[in-house]
């Protein structure tokens, strides 16, 4: 994609929809959900979001759903150490690594499970678990085990990492054992070929978390071409606007990244994986990370309309 051509797209979107999000989103977008809770499904385009968009933000389990409500969201991509606190984990990350070790290998799934329940009943589903550091050498079988059954739990349908050659091969026939998808985030330095290497012939459970983001600011492309040609194993996208040439995140329709085209184009052959809102660009002074989330989210909509 040429720099005109995004461009060109990016003002054709908010010359119309955009505009009319601007006078609304700050209106009341980061109110508290309705009693039936959020719904963040517009026209059938699942849009979500990634906890880490709240980093900024004390992080239980019970404040992250809080802050999801709030942003108007009803599925999300969960990170795993909120989950593991809210289960009971001594440290959840930090620490003794034997204890936490020792504690992921004996904990019963039922927090996890209340976890889920706790989301579900406030209309909010686990798409997907963040476990980052699965599949990384020298981890023992049973701890990958624990995380797919902690995703399970969850009623998540993936676990992402980053993206490797390697912890695909690792992972590959556990994921596919337990047909649960493993998503490889990217950051830029994602090619338009790399996909068609050898990484995910490793398992036919091992799949995309395609950051749009990240890629049209390491490759000057759309990143449109690369889900039509793997759209069948493309497990999430990660929503973000960033500039071309490695250029910086800035808030939703002010970068190069080609977000309303992509949503449209997703509305338009009704594909089925969400779009979750990965909130990196500088919150404004006086702003918060709920109420950008939440500008997120009425862009997305507008886009979709």
């Amino acid at each position: 994609m040429t720099n005109q051509t995004m461009t060109l797209s990016r003002r054709t979107f908010l010359g119309g929809a955009a505009a009319v999000a601007a006078s609304s989103m700050i209106r009341g977008a980061a109110s508290a959900a309705p009693a039936a809770g959020p719904d963040s499904n517009f026209n059938g385009v699942q849009i979500g979001v990634i906890t880490y968009s709240y980093r900024s933000l004390p992080g239980s389990a019970e404040e992250i759903l809080k802050y999801v409500i709030q942003s108007g969201i009803s599925s999300i991509e969960l990170m795993g150490e909120p989950a593991e606190q809210f289960a009971g984990a001594p440290g959840a990350g930090k620490g003794d690594r034997r204890a936490l070790l020792d504690w992921r290998l004996s904990v019963p799934m039922d927090r996890f499970k209340a976890l889920r329940k706790m989301f579900n009943e406030a209309g909010v589903n686990i798409h997907i678990v963040k476990f980052g550091d699965i599949g990384n050498p020298g981890m023992p079988d049973a701890q990958i085990e624990y995380y797919f059954e902690v995703a399970k739990a969850l009623g998540a349908t993936g676990i992402t990492r980053e993206i490797s050659e390697e912890a695909a091969r690792k992972l590959g026939p556990i994921a596919d054992k337990h047909e649960i998808m493993i998503g490889f985030h990217n950051h830029t330095q994602l090619t338009p070929t790399t996909y068609d290497g050898e990484i995910l012939s490793h398992g036919k459970y091992l799949g995309i978390n395609f950051d749009i983001g990240h890629y049209v600011a390491g490759t000057n492309h759309s990143p449109i071409p690369l889900i039509e040609k793997h759209r069948e194993r493309i497990l999430s996208l990660h929503l973000k606007d960033r500039k071309v040439n490695n250029g910086p995140n800035l808030p939703f329709g002010e970068g190069d990244t080609p977000v309303a085209l992509v949503l449209q184009y997703m509305k338009r052959n009704k594909l089925a994986f969400p779009a979750d809102i990965e909130l990196e660009y500088k919150v404004p002074e006086g702003s918060g990370a709920v109420r950008e989330v939440a500008r997120c989210v009425e862009f997305c909509k507008q886009a979709l309309a």
